[in-house]
């Protein structure tokens, strides 16, 4: 029987400051995270020390320990949220990691929640700005001049499961997923001939399996961090899916990806097809707007997409009925979705618009194009594509499409609001937030798997959070409200 799963989603914003002085990256995404840190009484530092991004999943070892960063040394803003959340600067960008998950639907929320923590934040940093000055931000992952920018699904699977296993099983999923998960854009970093492909982050892997994330990007990345009890658990570190801004994508890109890890887990899965070519592969799903492109296979034929992704479903329906453990609500929504999604692409994959983001995205471009008469290198075109991106409520074009009903919403905007400043109350990430809101002075730093709390006596203390199903309202709701501070906090807890 599968073990429960966890998933965050870690968002690097683009970020651009227009204005009569110029602002580089690294100082605008500083800036917007220092103004938004900058609206609580204290700010709660990352806890950095048993970070270990180097472990590499396919040899189990960790490199030698070093002093650990801290962000005054980095130069960084870092900072942890009441909502679980951690949001910080990472390499030119604002990045916003969602608290951990349980399940698809609370992911979309905390995920959306971080749109409104970025567009507030941005309209904060713009006010210390000299007049005229605006920050703009972007949920993608390209500024279509040749960079890149990472979206970061994060899974926690038993360190039972092999990782050639996960390699095997997940790499032909990955490489036709795009059909729903792509953001799309318009151009191609290898062909000059793309009009507009279904995913901005295709183009830029190169290799099927390492470590890195910014260099020779892996289809399926090794990082072995597990942010838990590493005897337990690792972490299943995805890096190349999109930003995605329509819900049905966030839904289903990691309603699936949940399923599917509790197949692999049972080893229930049959033989899974073997792509010859997954990197080509993957680029060739992306520059094909079908999902019928003839992708060869290892023993000598061939598979469209679209029927990787039937393969796929019908594994995972067999498994479903197969299992002991019944589905709940939201896995048996993310299973009639998934149908729904493939039998429409089966019709015609343009008719995904309002639902997934490139085939949205696609039809308000060619809409723009026919209006206008314009080539798919028409920089208007482009500044339409960018626009779609856009954070703010009133500008995005995506927002605006919402905002008409054009867009299929699956979670409320009072949900989302309230997801800004309150923690999923179903994993750590409760007790990580609550911490921090309650007694926001005496918590001096955070991380996923501990706190690191002064007490007011001769040393802090950290607390562990190894499980991270562990620290629930259920569980330490009523705890935390019968204590007043850390010390008697930490008290209970000795107990």
């Amino acid at each position: 029987m599968s073990t429960p799963k966890y998933v965050g989603v870690e968002t690097e914003y683009g970020i651009t400051v227009d204005g009569p002085n110029p602002v580089n990256p690294v100082l605008a995404s500083s800036m917007v995270v220092g103004a938004y840190r900058a609206a609580g009484d204290d700010d709660v530092r990352w806890d950095h020390t048993d970070e270990s991004p180097q472990r590499d999943a396919r040899v189990g070892t960790v490199p030698e320990p070093g002093e650990p960063m801290i962000d005054d040394e980095l130069g960084l803003a870092n900072t942890v949220l009441t909502n679980g959340a951690r949001f910080y600067v990472d390499h030119a960008h604002p990045e916003y990691a969602t608290p951990e998950c349980t399940n698809a639907r609370d992911l979309v929320v905390w995920d959306r929640a971080g749109e409104l923590i970025l567009a507030d934040a941005a309209e904060r940093a713009a006010a210390s700005l000299p007049a005229g000055s605006r920050v703009l931000i972007h949920k993608n992952n390209t500024d279509g001049k040749g960079a890149a920018y990472g979206t970061h699904e994060n899974y926690l699977v038993p360190r039972t499961v092999p990782f050639g296993r996960l390699t095997r099983q997940l790499l032909p999923f990955f490489v036709s997923r795009p059909l729903y998960t792509g953001a799309g854009r318009i151009g191609s970093e290898l062909d000059g001939r793309v009009g507009f492909q279904l995913t901005q982050r295709a183009d830029f892997f190169e290799v099927e399996v390492g470590l890195e994330t910014t260099l020779k990007r892996p289809l399926m990345n090794t990082r072995d961090e597990p942010h838990a009890d590493p005897e337990r658990y690792r972490r299943l570190h995805v890096i190349n899916g999109d930003a995605n801004l329509c819900e049905v994508a966030t839904f289903l890109k990691v309603g699936t990806m949940l399923l599917l890890l509790d197949a692999i887990e049972d080893d229930a899965l049959p033989a899974v097809p073997v792509l010859a070519e997954p990197v080509a592969a993957f680029h060739a799903v992306s520059h094909d707007l079908t999902a019928r492109v003839e992708l060869p296979l290892e023993d000598g034929g061939t598979i469209t997409p679209l029927a990787l992704q039937r393969w796929y479903l019908d594994a995972v329906r067999r498994y479903v009925k197969d299992r002991d453990q019944p589905l709940d609500a939201t896995g048996e929504e993310v299973l009639t979705r998934w149908e729904a999604v493939l039998a429409t692409a089966e019709e015609d994959p343009r008719l995904l618009a309002g639902q997934v983001d490139w085939a949205t995205k696609l039809e308000l471009l060619e809409g723009y194009r026919a209006r206008h008469g314009l080539e798919w290198t028409s920089d208007r075109l482009k500044m339409v594509d960018l626009q779609y991106h856009d954070v703010r409520r009133d500008k995005g074009l995506y927002h605006r499409l919402a905002a008409r009903g054009r867009i299929e919403r699956l979670v409320g905007d009072d949900e989302v609001a309230a997801a800004v400043r309150t923690p999923p109350e179903d994993t750590r990430a409760w007790f990580r937030g609550e911490c921090i809101r309650r007694f926001r002075s005496q918590v001096v730093a955070a991380g996923w798997d501990a706190l690191i709390l002064d007490p007011g006596q001769d040393s802090l203390q950290r607390v562990p959070m190894m499980e991270p199903g562990r620290g629930t309202r259920v569980q330490v709701g009523a705890l935390l409200d019968e204590v007043e501070d850390v010390a008697g906090l930490l008290a209970r807890l000795r107990a």
